[in-house]
């Protein structure tokens, strides 16, 4: 699994999946095409859809919230290069992710969803 480790302002340090926001009047996967050409300099092919979690962009108060989609994703072309919010991108075995309390958000609970439907 590619993980990247957030650079931005909120959860900077933590790990997450390569992904982002959609611009006004965006498909879904044309956000997830661009997202991460844009932080991993990789061109990808949506595959499987995860789900749907709802949360909030930050810890204070009034933080935006979000719906967050997931699909895993299959690279059509390009080598991993941490791009725009990213400081580091790194590949883990699905038996060795890192450690729960150091993903941002509800990563670890995607990551279980996806885990446990692979494993079926």
């Amino acid at each position: 699994m590619l993980l990247a480790r957030r650079a931005g302002s909120v959860f900077r340090g933590y790990w997450d999946l390569p992904g982002g926001f959609l611009e006004e009047a965006e498909h879904p996967l044309d956000a997830l095409r661009r997202e991460l050409r844009e932080e991993t300099g990789l061109e990808v092919e949506p595959e499987e859809f995860i789900g749907v979690w709802i949360d909030r962009y930050g810890d204070e108060p009034g933080a935006p919230a979000t719906l967050n989609l997931y699909w895993t994703a299959r690279i059509v072309d390009g080598r991993p290069d941490a791009a725009d919010d990213v400081s580091e991108l790194r590949w883990f075995p699905p038996t060795d992710l890192p450690p729960r309390d150091q993903f941002a958000f509800h990563i670890a609970e995607v990551l279980d969803a996806y885990l446990s439907r692979a494993t079926r």
